[in-house]
């Protein structure tokens, strides 16, 4: 719905300045802001900020009677008082016009030009904020607003394509803590993105904002989002949290991902996550931060299911529910024999073409291509494409698994290029 509905409108720019009269219609003065209290109702003008004489005025919604662009603001209770900031007022003027703002439906940030209030006539008239405008149309009503009369504007706009977000589809960006709550926003409907798109709109942030939004989400969905954003972004990103909020973030982060993004800051900043974090949830971490990031040590992740080569389809596919949390990024089995060293590897998808009692290492890949933690980057990407391998297994000297490279991983590495 736009803001060209049947119902009766006003746009915030066209309140500004609109004159406020008493109950014998003597002007006593006109609108500097108007603000909504979310704690109280998430839409409503709760109160409009009245410049008179110099000082400024509170008037509640329930001391007006009408609200017209013709007539202006009626009371119908002339009991007023000074206006006292109150940080659990949004106020339209100070802290949306002109701010960035995430359109969560239409995953993306944008800039508020102005807004839209529904006109509720019932006993007496109050606003609601509607939609909030980012097109062209709401910066022709700013260029020419006061210049000409409202009418003129309205009808000069017509031609110009209507670009508006549903109130309800807004997610406010405030980077101080307390006033977040204050103002009780929450990043509810963040949290049901995809990560990719999360983070897309964290990175047309600014740091500040950046940082407010990763620090409030779930410490599992702020993970998945800062997966898909930069490394040098990420470290910038989580060496400006508290470090008990980056070490929650961390743990939930792959142990290759996580060594990127940390690899990327000051020592004792990482020092400080590490600390923060459960017992044992660092060791794997630690020990990819030794390996440069240009070489195969530097890409690969710990996590990989490793099974035995004897163990049977059966007995494989009970072992894989215990294993839950990697199967989506699993494409491989790898087999080891008596000594621990990797044999072989077997696709998933073979798991579907045999009997249940048949050994895993019958279903293996005719020969096993493996890798050193020291190749570089550049060979791992070229074993990728001659072979056409979804996982590539990094082995130690003695033929242990150190980790193992993804077909994922290879594509970020050639995108980045």
């Amino acid at each position: 719905m736009t803001a060209e509905t049947s119902f009766t409108h006003i746009f915030f720019t066209e309140l500004l300045g609109m004159p406020v009269y008493d109950l014998k219609h003597r002007r006593i003065g006109r609108v500097k802001d108007a603000a909504v209290v979310p704690l109280i109702h998430p839409s409503r003008i709760d109160r409009f900020l009245v410049s008179s004489g110099g000082a400024w005025l509170s008037v509640r919604y329930d001391q007006i009677a009408s609200i017209s662009i013709a007539g202006g603001i009626q009371l119908s209770n002339e009991r007023l008082y000074p206006y006292h900031s109150d940080e659990y007022m949004l106020r339209m003027q100070r802290d949306l016009l002109d701010q960035q703002i995430i359109d969560v439906n239409g995953r993306k940030v944008v800039r508020v030009n102005d807004v839209t209030l529904e006109v509720r006539r019932d006993e007496r008239d109050s606003l609601l904020i509607h939609e909030i405008d980012v097109g062209l149309r709401s910066i022709f009503r700013r260029l020419v607003q006061g210049v000409l009369p409202s009418s003129i504007i309205r009808r000069l706009q017509s031609p110009i394509p209507p670009n508006s977000i549903r109130w309800d589809f807004c997610n406010i960006v405030e980077a101080d803590p307390l006033r977040r709550l204050r103002l009780n926003i929450s990043h509810e409907r963040l949290e049901l993105l995809h990560p990719a798109d999360l983070a897309d709109i964290v990175e047309e942030l600014g740091p500040a904002e950046r940082e407010a939004i990763i620090g409030t989400l779930d410490s599992e969905v702020a993970a998945e989002a800062l997966s898909e954003i930069d490394p040098k972004m990420q470290a910038n990103i989580l060496e400006n949290l508290e470090p008990e909020v980056a070490a929650d973030i961390v743990e939930e982060m792959s142990p290759d991902q996580a060594a990127d993004a940390l690899g990327h800051m000051e020592d004792e900043t990482t020092e400080e996550i590490f600390d923060e974090m459960e017992s044992g949830e660092d060791e794997e971490v630690r020990e990819l931060l030794e390996y440069h990031e240009d070489t195969a040590g530097g890409m690969m992740n710990t996590e990989a299911i490793l099974l035995p080569s004897d163990t049977t389809l059966d007995e494989a596919l009970k072992r894989l529910r215990d294993h839950e949390d990697l199967l989506e990024s699993t494409h491989v089995l790898f087999l080891t024999g008596p000594d621990g060293k990797v044999t072989g590897a077997v696709p998933l998808a073979r798991l579907f073409l045999a009997e249940g009692s048949t050994p895993l290492g019958e279903l293996a890949a005719e020969r096993l291509i493996a890798t050193k933690p020291t190749e570089k980057k550049n060979r791992v990407a070229e074993l990728f494409d001659k072979y056409n391998l979804l996982a590539l297994p990094v082995l130690e000297d003695d033929g242990t698994l150190a980790g193992v490279i993804t077909a994922d991983d290879i594509i970020t590495v050639l995108r980045k290029k």
